[in-house]
């Protein structure tokens, strides 16, 4: 096992680091990595979530034991599941970049945001870019409510309109609201109209 500093960010699009009190410091001798991952594992398998997530780092990076990306997957999901708002965040990172299920990102990504985390907030921005129309349209609900980030009806009217321009229809009526209001854009009764009627072509709710 190779002796390594403890350099803990994920990639560029996570932000999770070790709290443990040992964490940044130097792995000076194997023995003491040994002890440390193992007082890790320990508290993990007793359902500390912190401990979790920091095992999953560990394995992640290859810090004080041999890199191993599918147990670093099992210690963000078992930490994401009792809600550890970082882990949801590199959960998402896992599903959009490895394992390949932009659903389940979009989930994770989500519920991060809902908790605040703004990383979780611009990677779901990001998948929204990507051509994920739930996202696009969770996005825009985000901006309208302040939800994870700051109210902001200009970017939830170009959201919805992304959302609908991609195939979402439930993001119709929200469309009409918008131009209905004035929300995020000029108010245009006829627009407003004309995305109504197609919200109800569809048999969407109107406000």
């Amino acid at each position: 096992m190779g002796i390594k500093l403890s350099n803990l960010n994920i990639s560029n699009k996570d932000n999770g680091t070790i709290i443990t009190k040992n964490c940044c410091k130097p792995f000076t001798e194997e023995l003491r990595c040994e002890e440390y991952i193992n007082s890790l594992e320990r508290s993990a398998e007793n359902g500390d979530k912190v401990a979790m997530f920091n095992l999953a780092i560990c394995y992640k990076n290859g810090e004080g034991t041999e890199k191993n990306l599918e147990k670093a997957f099992h210690w963000y999901q078992k930490a994401a599941e009792k809600d550890h708002i970082k882990a949801m965040n590199s959960l998402a990172i896992c599903y959009e970049n490895g394992k390949k299920n932009l659903e389940k990102a979009f989930h994770w990504y989500q519920k991060a945001a809902e908790n605040g985390n703004k990383v979780a907030m611009f990677n779901l921005a990001n998948t929204a870019k990507n051509g994920c129309t739930d996202a696009m349209y969770n996005l825009a609900i985000f901006y309208k409510n302040g939800e994870g980030t700051e109210k902001n009806l200009e970017k939830a009217f170009y959201w919805y309109q992304k959302a609908v321009q991609n195939g979402c229809t439930y993001a119709i009526n929200n469309m009409a609201i918008c131009y209905k209001n004035g929300e995020g854009t000029e108010k245009n009764l006829e627009k407003a109209f004309y995305w109504h009627q197609k919200a109800a072509e569809r048999d969407h709710n109107i406000a």
